[in-house]
């Protein structure tokens, strides 16, 4: 008597908590349902991603159920509860079968939309940077040529040329007399605080002298000095490209392999559980199918 009570309380407590697992779905279900929208493809993954997620849990509480109701039928041999949930135990694990099963291309197909979405997003938003880069090379080369014209005018003026070759030629005084002092030379390279460029070129003037002639004519020839930044703003805008579209294929690639893998994930997740559910179900239909079967064949007691 007391194993047949523990048993009964065990298959309740089963029946119980199945129950409760599937309603659970049910309630999450119901709650992600208000969020979603038929036009955003990020809501939807996001909704089937976190159906797949929480599929499991109706799975584990059918099989419950189910377990609650072998338990009977190996005590007494039928259902003590009253309530025979099988047939919509079954039932529901088919429709969850289906669902999950369209759930599978669904979700493939949304991934593959947002993952193109994503990476033209990125392209444009290179480009745009790209433009801008473009723009702004423009108005440096543009504010240079207007600087140059500018210098230009005034180094028609006799004055200006004369304070030209007058600067030009204190530095060059400058430098010859520290390249003809080998202390002051020494003291120059050996001096830390002194660019590694301008040692190259003290090198490079005392190597050869005539080359502090042509150095001097460069920096004071404002053509040569306008070719010189042009040339600086067209290499930095370069570089400043290359690494813009180096983050755009670095971006892309990313933007590929997280759908990549979310597709795969959440769409092989959703083929096994639609797979797990319509074993469950067409399986316990055809069980019950059977069970009902062999009642009707079972004879009728003789009347009288």
């Amino acid at each position: 008597m007391v194993n047949r009570v523990s048993s009964f309380n065990s298959s309740l407590i089963l029946k119980v908590v199945g129950i409760v697992c599937v309603l659970s779905f049910f309630v999450d279900f119901v709650i992600l349902l208000l969020g979603f929208s038929l036009t955003d493809k990020q809501i939807q993954i996001g909704f089937t991603t976190a159906l797949v997620d929480r599929g499991i849990v109706p799975l584990v509480g059918l099989g419950i159920i189910s377990a609650a109701y072998w338990l009977d039928k190996l005590e007494t041999g039928g259902d003590r509860s009253g309530l025979d949930l099988r047939l919509p135990s079954m039932i529901l694990a088919s429709i969850l079968g289906l669902m999950f099963l369209l759930i599978f291309p669904f979700h493939l197909n949304n991934v593959r939309q947002a993952s193109t979405q994503r990476v033209n997003q990125i392209s444009q938003e290179a480009q745009q940077l790209e433009n801008q880069t473009n723009q702004e090379a423009q108005q440096a080369e543009t504010r240079l040529n207007s600087q140059l014209s500018e210098f230009q005018s005034q180094l028609n003026n006799d004055q200006a040329k004369a304070q030209l070759e007058q600067a030009r030629s204190q530095v060059k005084a400058q430098l010859t007399q520290i390249l003809k002092d080998e202390q002051r030379y020494k003291q120059a390279l050996e001096n830390p605080q002194l660019p590694p460029e301008q040692k190259e070129l003290l090198k490079k003037f005392k190597a050869n002298p005539q080359e502090l002639d042509k150095f001097l004519a460069q920096q004071t020839d404002p053509n040569q000095l306008a070719q010189q930044t042009t040339s600086e703003i067209r290499q930095r805008k370069e570089q400043k490209i290359t690494e813009i579209r180096q983050r755009k294929e670095e971006a892309q690639k990313q933007a590929k392999n997280t759908a990549w893998m979310s597709g795969l994930r959440i769409g092989i997740s959703s083929l096994i559980l639609a797979i797990g559910y319509t074993i469950i179900g067409w399986t316990g239909l055809k069980g019950l199918k059977e069970i009902g079967a062999l009642q009707n064949r079972k004879p009728k007691a003789p009347l009288g």
